[in-house]
């Protein structure tokens, strides 16, 4: 029977859900701040301060590029010769504040990098450490392919975010305001309310259908990460695609996300044909209007042609930066679309955490201890119904049973990927849940069935049971597992790249080097998980053999299929359901006659007529 606390435990077993968090624009925003204004970097902030300067003194340049422009068609337009030297001085003005606005707006630029880089690098950092500390249960409910795709865009959309926002959006309303309160003093409050009236028009419609076209855009990323986890993940089982020739098959699958990505490409792009002839209507019709207005100024003589080119270079300028502010919001909208996905990823809770004030697994002899253990994946189906033995410091325990019965499910509860619903699993005496992971992994190591390796170079591989070994280390592990001079028979020697997953090697070849990994860890305790299921006898009773060296003296849980690899383990626990049924010493089982009994003649009958099948089997020629 499961304890009554088993029900409340179990309640962390259901799938991990980003807790109750702010949506929207303004959340995301008040989430990124802090990267923006980061405490522990004054000389960041002092950037930020010094940026925002140069780009006031960049608007407030713009500004006046136009003023020196009326002086100049004014002064040309006068009558009396001697004042030709005014255009001169007016010209040179006009030139130099135009350099001023250009030199301004690039140092700004140039001041805020470090700012922007700072912020991404930052937050990207988190999402990857955060990502890692997440629960397995996590990632393998988890596409590779669009979880990646979703931290690219979080990242670069944060780059986008505050390229345009800090220094597109934020200054052309700043230029707004002056421009509108400039028109106003100048002129009359007409001129000014015409400019403003069509300003906010034209940021009105950009912002009404730029919403409707948000849709379409969500749609293209939906299928944008469709489509490229489909295709991670048929070339990531490149083989299985090429045992049953499907390529066909993936091809199709391939091409179904992809029509779906052009039918939303194809509204988008539409629906942005619209915003564009809208945007052009507005902005037009308000020059019209403005135009006019100075032109009948003109005619009354109240107004200069000076005052004519004024007004109209005003709007232009305006203009410019408002000809781009429908694509600058759908980018500010998209960023802010990517970068809360990227957050809500970093807001799924843990699962498996440490206890705030956790301290190190102290290991003294390595005792291991599964007390009363129940656990299940799914709070419906329990897996492990009250599993209890006890590893003696320096011996080798093995469990067995068959698929199904619980055995791999001991590995990932020892590695905390899970926690336990009810029950301990201790280490001399010390609760697993009550240490740090990082101390609690680091004082394990695992061979397991699949060895899975990076991209990378046989030393690197190796090196990673211990980051920052020496090369000499890592060869003499590589010597302890008898790979040492399989690898130097290579072309490239350690520094041969093994491909993805390490395909490039057989399966005893990539376990040799999951038994070097290991060894240069220099474990307390070792798991051998099913670490020669997949191999032939012949690679099987050599792997073996390196597994026995290795584990001498060390504290070690075997989880077996073969129970010809683990007869001369200290004690034999045999799981069925769940549950302890049988346990005892290789001899004493037999002589029980229990179910370890019967699976030991099935596998004894098994291994005996292979080769006699073989034997019958072949052609008299052959």
């Amino acid at each position: 029977m499961t304890s009554p606390a088993t029900k409340t435990d179990r309640a962390a077993e259901t799938p991990p859900v980003a807790p109750a968090r702010p949506k929207g624009g303004l959340a995301t925003l008040r989430t990124l701040a802090p990267y923006l204004w980061p405490k522990d970097a004054p000389s960041l902030r002092v950037r930020i301060v010094v940026a925002v300067l140069l780009l006031i003194a960049a608007k407030v340049a713009n500004i006046y590029i136009p003023m020196f422009y009326k002086a100049a068609v004014d002064a040309l337009g006068a009558k009396d010769a001697a004042l030709i030297v005014v255009p001169l001085g007016a010209i040179l003005a006009y030139g130099g504040a135009r350099v001023l606005t250009l030199m301004f707006s690039e140092l700004r630029d140039a001041v805020f990098s470090k700012v922007a880089q700072h912020s991404i690098r930052a937050v990207g950092l988190k999402v990857f450490r955060h990502l890692h500390a997440l629960s397995l249960r996590f990632h393998l409910a988890r596409q590779t392919g669009g979880l990646t795709r979703s931290i690219e865009r979080g990242t670069k959309g944060i780059e986008t975010l505050l390229s345009y926002m800090l220094f597109n959006v934020l200054p052309t309303l700043f230029e707004i305001a002056l421009v509108t309160i400039i028109l106003w003093r100048m002129f009359d409050g007409w001129f000014a309310l015409a400019t403003l009236v069509t300003v906010t028009l034209y940021i009105a419609y950009t912002l009404l259908v730029t919403e409707w076209r948000t849709k379409f855009r969500k749609q293209m990323n939906e299928t944008d990460s469709e489509a490229n986890t489909k295709a991670v993940d048929s070339l990531l089982n490149y083989e299985t695609v090429k045992y049953f020739g499907n390529e066909a098959h993936e091809a199709r699958r391939y091409d179904g996300a992809l029509q779906s990505y052009e039918r939303a490409a194809v509204k988008s792009q539409t629906s942005l044909s619209l915003l564009n002839v809208g945007q052009a209507a507005i902005i037009s019709v308000g020059l019209t209007v403005i135009m006019y207005m100075a032109a009948r100024g003109i005619a009354a003589g109240r107004l200069t042609i000076g005052d004519f080119v004024l007004v109209n270079t005003y709007l232009l300028q305006l203009y410019q930066p408002l000809n781009f502010f429908g694509f600058v919001y759908r980018e500010i909208k998209q960023s802010l679309i990517d970068m809360d996905r990227m957050f809500e990823l970093m807001a799924v809770d843990y699962e498996v955490a440490d206890k705030p004030g956790a301290p190190a697994l102290a290991v003294t002899g390595a005792t291991l201890e599964f007390r009363d253990v129940h656990f299940g994946y799914d709070p419906r189906r329990e897996i492990l119904k009250g599993v209890s033995f006890t590893v003696m410091a320096g011996k080798t325990t093995a469990v067995v049973g068959s698929s199904g019965a619980g055995k791999s499910t001991l590995s990932r509860l020892l590695f905390r990927f899970y926690d336990v619903d009810s029950g301990a699993i201790l280490i001399d005496g010390q609760d697993i849940r009550d240490v740090t992971q990082g101390s609690l992994r680091g004082a394990i190591g695992i061979v397991p069935q699949d060895t899975v390796l990076f991209n990378d170079t046989i030393l690197y591989n190796i090196a990673y049971g211990r980051p920052g070994a020496s090369v000499e280390e890592v060869e003499n592990a590589a010597r302890l597992a008898h790979i040492h001079d399989f690898i130097l028979a290579m072309p490239d020697g350690y520094k041969t790249v093994v491909g993805e997953r390490g395909l490039k090697l057989s399966g005893g070849e990539k376990q040799r080097v999951a038994i070097a990994r290991t060894i240069l860890k220099q474990p307390a305790i070792l798991l051998f998980d099913e670490a020669t299921s997949a191999l032939d006898t012949h690679t099987e009773r050599e792997i073996q053999n390196n597994l026995r060296e290795v584990s001498r003296g060390r504290t070690t849980l075997t989880i077996a299929h073969r129970l010809s690899t683990i007869i001369d383990s200290d004690e034999i626990i045999v799981l069925d359901a769940g549950t302890v049924i049988e346990r005892g010493r290789h001899h004493e089982l037999l002589a029980a006659g229990g179910r370890y009994a019967t699976m030991w003649r099935r596998q004894q009958e098994a291994a005996y007529a292979a080769p006699k099948r073989e034997l019958e089997g072949a052609s008299p020629g052959a």
